[in-house]
């Protein structure tokens, strides 16, 4: 428990099995549940998570690989059965630093915030570590985000470490798009929603991992982008569409 908020943390994982266990070992004592989705992993992944002997550990597995938005969703799908108040989500591939975790969590235990994520560029050596291609098109996604989803003022729009709260996850649904371009389209579900999104100045970490972003990555980011815009310009529409609601 963190600040008298039960926390969840979700863990997206594809081929992640040397990298995986050093992840779990690196999440924060007080943290109530995590749960591990080992999205059609090819690998031992679902096997490291699984002796990985922490306490209160789950690993819910995807027959195939379904793309990370998918594991997400199935993520905080299960974070909010199991009473979660906030919900964070770190990669199983450890390039998310634990220690920036209560800055994102603090925000919303503040009640100044429904939702954070992670801004790289606030730190200065984001320019270096970043590999050029992910920083150009980082850029790139970011700007056209912005000019996409005009409520929202922050950056880095691809950075998938989050905090978000329970009641903005249940208002807007846990059927995300299912591969790269979903923070974009919880970004625009979330200003639509008139949700309060902070940007929280993480760590930028490359140790050499390699990267899942192909050509077709700029393809599904417009896709979702076109589809955000269109929402807006028919509304009606979009609240005809129906989503994965529970409970409170």
């Amino acid at each position: 428990m963190y600040r008298a908020h039960r926390v969840a943390v979700v863990v997206p994982s594809f081929n992640v099995e040397s990298r995986i266990s050093a992840t779990l070992r690196t999440i924060p004592v007080w943290v109530d549940h995590v749960v591990v989705v080992d999205d059609g992993s090819t690998d031992s992944t679902a096997a490291h998570a699984s002796i990985i002997g922490r306490p209160a550990v789950s690993l819910l597995r995807h027959e195939k690989n379904l793309g990370v938005g998918a594991a997400i969703s199935s993520g905080y799908r299960w974070a909010l059965v199991c009473g979660a108040d906030v919900v964070a989500v770190m990669a199983g591939d450890g390039q998310m630093a634990p220690s920036d975790l209560p800055a994102l969590l603090d925000p919303v235990c503040d009640g100044v915030a429904d939702y954070t994520k992670g801004n790289r560029f606030f730190d200065p050596a984001v320019w270096r570590r970043m590999p050029a291609d992910r920083l150009v098109g980082n850029v790139l996604f970011s700007l056209a985000t912005r000019l996409v989803v005009p409520r929202w003022c922050g950056f880095d729009s691809q950075c998938g470490y989050t905090a978000v709260r329970r009641e903005a996850l249940q208002l807007v649904g846990t059927d995300l798009y299912r591969r790269y371009g979903y923070p974009n389209d919880l970004l625009a579900r979330l200003c639509d929603a008139q949700l309060r999104v902070y940007d929280v100045p993480v760590l930028a970490i490359y140790d050499g991992a390699p990267s899942g972003v192909r050509w077709r990555t700029a393809l599904r980011v417009g896709w979702v982008l076109l589809r955000a815009l269109l929402r807006r310009f028919f509304p009606g529409r979009a609240r005809r569409r129906s989503h994965h609601l529970l409970p409170a």
